[in-house]
């Protein structure tokens, strides 16, 4: 039995690659959202006071629209990477992983643009349906392989 989570396998290349791709974008969204707090004198909690004149917000629209970014890419990025590391296991055919792996990927940066610009709708909601619907296929795929 060939050894699928080595990079010499052309489709765990790929998904590591893209995974971590996804993984950073999602982490970097902390980041953007601490710029945001320090760019408006904002902070969530009293003693995150560091300079003479934040306030304490909960609802600053700019830094709750980057939170909500940011928790959409956590519930749909960690199942990317949950069930993509099963679909390399079922050893599909790199083209077709690729396909998945790149399609969820763009989707997600292209969400997390729409989502930070207010591009209006469907920008948004159909990359992010884009993005369900791979990770779906991805799944179906793992279960037909693991059927019992």
């Amino acid at each position: 039995m060939a050894v699928q989570l080595t990079f010499d396998n052309p489709v765990f290349a790929q998904f590591a690659f893209y995974g971590t791709v996804c993984v950073l974008k999602t982490m970097a969204m902390s980041m953007i959202t601490i710029y945001q707090r320090l760019t408006r004198q904002v902070v969530a909690n009293m003693e995150d006071r560091l300079v003479k004149g934040q306030k304490t917000v909960f609802n600053d629209v700019v830094v709750e629209r980057t939170r909500r970014c940011h928790q959409n890419d956590i519930e749909n990025v960690f199942p990317f990477i949950l069930v993509g590391g099963l679909y390399v296991l079922t050893g599909p055919d790199p083209w077709w992983a690729a396909f998945h792996f790149r399609l969820f990927t763009g989707c997600r940066l292209f969400h997390t643009i729409a989502y930070l610009f207010a591009i209006p709708q469907p920008a948004r909601a159909s990359m992010f349906g884009i993005g369900w619907f791979t990770i779906i296929s991805m799944g179906v795929s793992v279960l037909l392989r693991g059927r019992f």
